[in-house]
């Protein structure tokens, strides 16, 4: 009988699953979760939760580990984010729990040569390609002192590629970086992102308003939004929703005293759920490549029109089902035709999205990869 235990190292705290590679995460725990496997979770973070219930739900234990932010990791070889998450008590406690380990992300890795590991069978969960993601930032970053930190740390994460020589299988989010990882390391494979979206809601007809959701927290989100209020600036009589959980100032400062833009602070993923539901079209914006965008499929799981960029999704099962443009100019133009245009494509979503990004579908696809080490 093959043993359906397995460690997990998180980069975070998974919950609540409110921003990206989180929310990959905690879904893909939870889907484990749901076709049979014990899971050993152990998570860094800045602060330690008192209380974690949700994640005492899907797990045998949970183990929870510092991130040192200390200045004089800047100074290290080693990458900041991953030399920040280095405790040897994450090392003594994977060492117990004989089982694979799935690393997720590279900043988890730090401990990955680690002697008391030696005999275990280990996984790495790609979220990024980190140098390309810590490049974009520093290019949209304002602040001198940041764009240098992140430019070192992407410069970091181009010579810390012999950790891939140190994991038995790589998974990718993404074709991107699935076609990037497999000029390093024979043993590939793309799974996408997990979501926790279950069905796809049957809407139809029209929605209310146009949507962008982000965290604003990151600096290419910020400039997305920056991008957008002046392309609905050029469209007073189209309504644009922005929402997010963080910068509400920075938003309503960019608004100023524009009528047909609102910022909705929002509360937890179902809250995200109910303004998707009611929006006519979803915009989902980058201006870095980093293979496929959660947003893009939350918005495609509960609302009517995806309009995305050629940053937000590389995966063309997926894009297939979106309005790709280019230009400022073409995105104004699908925004008025759109808005015009009743919505009719429920089914054929539904039939793609309920099978291909499926989290079990997907759980099961990590299932037979550990089946193949063991």
């Amino acid at each position: 009988m093959k043993d359906t235990t397995l460690n997990i190292v998180s980069f975070d705290n998974p919950y609540p699953p409110n921003y990206g590679g989180v929310i990959d995460v905690f879904y893909k725990v939870k889907a484990l979760h749901d076709i049979g496997y014990t899971i050993h979770l152990h998570c860094f973070a800045k602060e330690i939760p008192q209380s974690y219930e949700e994640l005492k739900a899907i797990s045998a234990q949970v183990y929870f580990y510092p991130i040192k932010e200390f200045p004089f990791y800047f100074f290290s070889k080693l990458p900041f984010s991953v030399i920040s998450r280095s405790d040897s008590k994450l090392a003594e406690n994977l060492a117990k729990i004989k089982a694979p380990i799935l690393f997720e992300g590279l900043k988890t890795t730090c401990l990955i040569n680690d002697s008391r590991l030696k005999d275990h069978k280990k996984i790495l969960r790609l979220q990024n390609i980190e140098e390309d993601y810590f490049d974009g930032i520093s290019k949209s970053e304002q602040s001198v002192l940041k764009k240098i930190l992140f430019k070192m740390e992407a410069y970091k994460y181009r010579n810390y590629k012999e950790v891939f020589s140190s994991v038995d299988e790589i998974i990718t989010l993404s074709k991107f970086e699935n076609s990037m990882t497999e000029k390093y390391h024979v043993n590939t494979a793309y799974v996408p992102v997990f979501h926790g979206n279950d069905t796809v809601l049957p809407l139809e007809g029209f929605g209310e308003y146009s949507i962008y959701h982000g965290d604003l927290n990151t600096s290419d989100n910020k400039k997305c939004v920056e991008f957008l209020v002046e392309v609905f600036k050029k469209l007073p009589n189209r309504k644009l929703v922005i929402a997010s959980g963080s910068n509400e100032e920075f938003v309503k400062r960019l608004i100023g005293t524009f009528q047909n833009i609102e910022f909705v602070l929002l509360k937890d993923f179902e809250h995200l759920k109910e303004l998707l539901q009611k929006s006519h079209i979803s915009i989902s914006w980058s201006f870095q490549k980093s293979g496929t965008k959660l947003k893009s499929i939350n918005s495609l799981f509960n609302t009517r029109f995806c309009i995305i960029n050629e940053n937000i999704i590389d995966d063309e099962t997926v894009s297939d089902l979106c309005v790709l443009v280019k230009t400022e100019e073409e995105l104004i133009n699908q925004i008025q035709q759109l808005s015009e245009q009743s919505f009719s494509d429920y089914l054929k979503r539904k039939a793609v999205l309920e099978s291909y990004m499926s989290d079990i579908h997907n759980a099961k696809k990590i299932e037979s990869l550990i089946s193949q080490m063991q």
